[in-house]
């Protein structure tokens, strides 16, 4: 497949006396696909992210962004490829109102002020935002928030998309809202979508699982492939999605399932199929 990013022997550590952050990584991201990389505090996951934004510089190692090697001279030509979404919304707004901070970004890009009024309300309308554009940011739930960040970024029309924890900070219902958004614009604008994340349950959106473990990676699979690793995702203090809890009760209870089911829809589809076949 198409690799859009590559990070070949990349060695970080924070300081010459300290220990090393990354070692010896080696993953690649298709273009087009979910990724996440997943990982318990320390286990790498933000200093990469960081890295593919130009934060950071391996020690040793490349590190190729859609044919482009990261060094310091080429930092903004891959930033101008890659946005990010970060932990907090509240961090990222700039501008007075919702319609002003999608805004800022196309301004510092010099962006003509018609294609940019243009971009701005397809963004916001793309993340069911587009009755907001006068509102306060502060006055919105933090799911709004978080897709008007999500607007900020695809308004400036990069190739990938990364989520730095991006979800962490929110509610069932506001995470549940900005993943199904990203779902949507991976399909429609066919986004490679990057999720930095602990949580499994947000993990279980994408098309593909890596695991940090201690700088180094872990395993690396589908979804259905890492989450039957329960008891080696529990040992790195990864808690597994509620419905694979669920589905191991079930199995104790002498009700088996015929296959890993990641969303608690399929889950209860299956459930009901199997009660009107009994």
């Amino acid at each position: 497949m198409d690799k859009i990013i590559n990070v070949e022997n990349v060695r970080f550590r924070y300081s010459d006396e300290g220990n090393e952050a990354l070692k010896g990584i080696n993953l690649s991201v298709n273009r087009g696909e979910w990724l996440a990389i997943v990982g318990h505090n320390g286990s790498g996951k933000s200093t990469l992210a960081k890295m593919l934004n130009g934060l950071h510089f391996p020690n040793e190692g490349v590190v190729t962004v859609d044919g482009t090697r990261l060094q310091e001279e080429t930092i903004w030509e891959i930033r101008a490829k890659l946005g990010m979404v970060f932990q907090n919304p509240d961090n990222q707004f700039v501008g007075a109102t919702v319609e002003d901070d999608v805004a800022f970004g196309l301004e510092n890009h010099g962006v003509p002020h018609d294609v940019m009024v243009k971009r701005v309300r397809e963004a916001l309308k793309n993340v069911h935002m587009g009755d907001f554009l006068a509102q306060e940011p502060h006055h919105l739930s933090g799911g709004q928030k978080q897709r008007v960040a999500i607007a900020g970024v695809i308004a400036l029309q990069p190739s990938i998309i990364i989520l730095d924890e991006a979800t962490s900070m929110l509610d069932p219902k506001g995470r549940k809202e900005v993943l199904e958004v990203v779902r949507k614009l991976k399909e429609e604008e066919e986004l490679t979508v990057i999720s930095i994340t602990h949580d499994l349950e947000e993990a279980s959106r994408a098309d593909r699982i890596i695991v940090l473990n201690q700088g180094t990676v872990f395993k690396e699979g589908t979804p259905e492939e890492i989450f039957k690793l329960e008891d080696e995702l529990t040992g790195l203090g990864l808690d597994s999605p509620f419905t694979i809890k669920l589905a191991g009760a079930l199995k104790e209870r002498g009700i088996p399932l015929s296959k890993t089911y990641l969303t608690e829809e399929e889950l209860v589809n299956e459930l009901c199929r199997s009660h009107l076949n009994m």
